[in-house]
């Protein structure tokens, strides 16, 4: 049985008649009575008792019950199925590293969601080694994160340079310095993120180009979390500027001379993902819109 076998025969169960089911489907009658024939010949049994007028058997009436919601299921199916074709409907998987995590995915997400519905997105928080090493096992689908490292199956699509400025206590020293330079922080102690996260790498390569200056520091996990150990007095922080719109208690925030510290940040996936298709392609391109045209 099909489904157009399945609506012709609730066609005629609606209106009573062969003749009206044929008109409201624009078949000739011929073809309706040819389908409820092969229908009950597939099933073994009559569904429909034909006489003056037609009525249901006992195994049309359970046949018929039990049909509806079989057709309603499978026309949700196919529009369904339509909603992932055209890219409307779909599961994307995606990773995305600090502080875009939470500083500007949700406002983003909140209107691509409204705007399509039917997607449905599961997010990955983590830094860029952990993100890259999930895409090639398959696990996430992209991620919004800075550049993978050299030599790996990767495509990253640059979208903007995250920069970076100085919170220190508002009673620290270097606060009276209007701006603050790499061998500023000689003698003070740096909060700095996890030895796996880029912003640490590329922080220690530009301490070294000026002469390996020795720093006091200490580890914190959590790049949003910086901050927050400056306004207790355990030292300064190099930060995105983003995260520090409004000033946190007790700190003060001072630019960087020069240009000490900024990351390049994109669209990073699979070499052979690109281009994507499908809901995962409506994702990228709202994503690259919102971001590129704030922080360009």
């Amino acid at each position: 049985m099909d489904l157009k076998t399945l609506k012709t025969f609730q066609m005629i169960v609606k209106y009573g008649s062969f003749i009206r089911a044929a008109q409201e489907l624009n078949y000739v009658p011929s073809t309706v009575t040819m389908q409820i024939q092969k229908l009950e010949s597939e099933l073994g049994v009559q569904l429909i008792a034909r006489g003056k007028e037609i009525s249901l058997t006992e195994a049309g009436r359970l046949f018929y019950d039990q049909s509806l919601q079989i057709v309603k299921n499978m026309e949700q199916l196919q529009t369904n199925i339509s909603d992932v074709k055209s890219g409307e409907a779909g599961h994307i998987r995606l990773g995305v590293t600090e502080p875009t995590a939470s500083y500007r995915l949700p406002r983003i997400l909140s209107k691509f969601m409204s705007r399509y519905p039917n997607i449905h997105i599961s997010i990955e928080v983590s830094n860029t080694p952990a993100l890259s090493e999930r895409i090639l096992k398959g696990e996430i689908d992209f991620a919004l994160s800075t550049a993978p490292g050299l030599g790996a199956d990767f495509y990253f699509e640059p979208l903007f340079q995250e920069e970076f400025v100085v919170v220190m206590p508002e009673n620290h020293p270097l606060a009276l310095k209007e701006a603050i330079g790499p061998g500023d922080f000689r003698g003070y102690r740096l909060l700095i993120t996890s030895k796996t996260c880029p912003y640490r790498r590329m922080l220690e390569m530009v301490m070294q180009e000026i002469g390996n200056v020795t720093m006091d520091t200490m580890e914190i996990g959590s790049m949003t979390a910086l901050k927050f150990y400056v306004e207790w007095g355990l030292g300064i922080a190099l930060v995105p500027t983003i995260m520090v719109d409004s000033e946190t208690k007790g700190t003060t925030v001072r630019s960087i001379s020069g240009s000490l510290i900024h990351m390049t940040y994109g669209i990073l996936c699979k070499d052979s993902a690109y281009p994507f298709q499908l809901a995962s392609q409506k994702l990228y391109s709202y994503l690259k819109k919102e971001l590129v045209s704030h922080y360009q």
